[in-house]
């Protein structure tokens, strides 16, 4: 099960030849300088495994660590430039993750694409659930045909269950790490 309104791509496939070829063909037959690459610093180490797989392909990037609270400053600020390495940490269902990461004006929106902008007040709107739904499919799978993100990593954290809980909500969100969305928690009845 998923939580509402949640998409899953399929799974990424790192395929080293396939990158190279890619950026032969896009006029960059011997890689490219992407600047800098931009993280957290306490997640340097996800960081570092990243920049050697770019590499591998032949984007090469500097890493540039910074403390959280900096970081997360200059990101909603919109300082940074080139790559940026992000865990967003946006809770709620799709929506309320396309809202602050995709759509203008969010506060962490780097660039925006109006046509999937115009679907989020639709969606917003949207009364039947599976109506809503289908339009936040169709922004996710535009964002993921588009390449705007890359997925990276998954974060692996150790969460429990007690013996009231029916549906945890874990799993919910693919590539979420935690019991999300809230609103998609069950308890068992009588417990």
């Amino acid at each position: 099960m998923r939580a509402r309104g949640a998409l899953w791509p399929p799974p990424p496939v790192f395929d080293p030849a396939k990158g190279r070829q890619l950026l032969a063909e896009a006029g960059f037959p011997n890689g490219l300088d992407a600047g800098q690459y931009f993280c957290d610093s306490s997640y340097a180490n996800i960081g570092e495994a990243v920049i050697n797989n770019l590499r591998e392909i032949g984007i090469r990037v500097v890493m540039r660590p910074i403390e959280r609270a900096a970081f997360l400053k200059g990101w909603a600020d919109k300082s940074y430039k080139n790559l940026i390495q992000i865990g967003p940490g946006a809770f709620g269902n799709s929506a309320t993750r396309l809202e602050s990461l995709v759509i203008k004006g969010g506060p962490f929106v780097y660039g925006n694409y109006p046509d999937i902008d115009a679907l989020f007040p639709v969606q917003a709107a949207e009364m039947n659930h599976a109506k809503r739904e289908a339009i936040l499919h169709k922004m996710q799978q535009m964002l993921h045909e588009r390449a705007v993100y890359a997925p990276l990593w998954q974060l692996a954290f150790l969460n429990g269950q007690g013996p009231r809980v029916e549906e945890s909500g874990l799993g919910l969100i693919g590539g979420h790490p935690y019991t999300a969305p809230y609103e998609d928690i069950r308890l068992k009845t009588g417990a």
